[in-house]
């Protein structure tokens, strides 16, 4: 069932959820949570479909990488993170996948300093700009985030060495998910995310749109279908 989600959690609620050097960094860079962060976080931590709507710079993909941060953070604390891909990030846009492999270093970097130790926590773009070099590092050392375009994704899930690299995956982010959603490249993401449902058993779709309606549409796209049915999604 697709859902208009209007619940929202308290600061306490969700940094309860959050690992203790996860927490630590957020709270030393922002005072409080954005609205779609307390309708949103506590449900992904959960296991929850959510689609984020909310304006440019209102913090969307911190909203959908943060619990995932927060559980690379756990996992390399208990020294159990393996070397394989936990979240998917997928863009339209070249220019869109260098510049969250940027953001993301900050937040890396400075739960690392945190925690005193070295964590490992790897991120990637992998592109048709991505060099064999590249491409071989990551087989060898497949990054926990791995930031794509649909067309590398589609490329990727035929390729078996790597294939095995995404068949546990956790965490699907689709961006600008509202400039997919009606267009062919749009069908091809599709039918990659079934043959990766169809891979890993199932994994948590976390879509970030700009304010277009309808909303259902959109989540409709993100989530798929199961016999027919939608499956389930939060609307923030």
């Amino acid at each position: 069932m697709i859902v208009k989600q209007d619940k929202k959690y308290s600061d306490k609620d969700i940094c309860k959820l959050l690992h203790p050097w996860a927490r630590k960094w957020f709270q030393g860079k922002f005072e409080t949570f954005s609205e779609a962060q307390r309708q949103s976080i506590v449900d992904i931590h959960q296991g929850k479909n959510v689609l984020v709507s909310s304006p440019t710079g209102s913090g969307k993909t911190l909203t959908a990488f943060l619990s995932i941060i927060s559980e690379l953070t756990r996992l390399a604390d208990q020294e159990i993170l393996e070397d394989r891909v936990y979240c998917l990030y997928i863009s339209p846009l070249k220019a869109l996948d260098n510049d969250i492999e940027k953001n993301l270093e900050e937040p890396l970097t400075e739960i690392e300093q945190i925690s005193g130790r070295e964590l490992g926590i790897r991120k990637a773009v992998r592109t048709g700009d991505t060099s064999q070099y590249e491409r071989s590092k990551m087989l060898k050392n497949p990054p926990h985030i791995l930031i794509t375009t649909p067309e590398s994704l589609s490329i990727l899930l035929c390729a078996p060495k790597f294939r095995e690299k995404l068949s546990k995956i956790r965490y699907v982010i689709i961006d600008e998910i509202h400039s997919l959603a009606e267009n062919k490249r749009g069908v091809h993401l599709s039918l990659s995310l079934e043959r990766l449902e169809h891979l890993t058993g199932g994994f948590v779709r976390i879509g970030l749109s700009a304010t277009v309606h309808p909303l259902e549409r959109m989540a409709e796209f993100l989530v798929g279908y199961h016999y027919g049915q939608p499956r389930d999604c939060l609307i923030v």
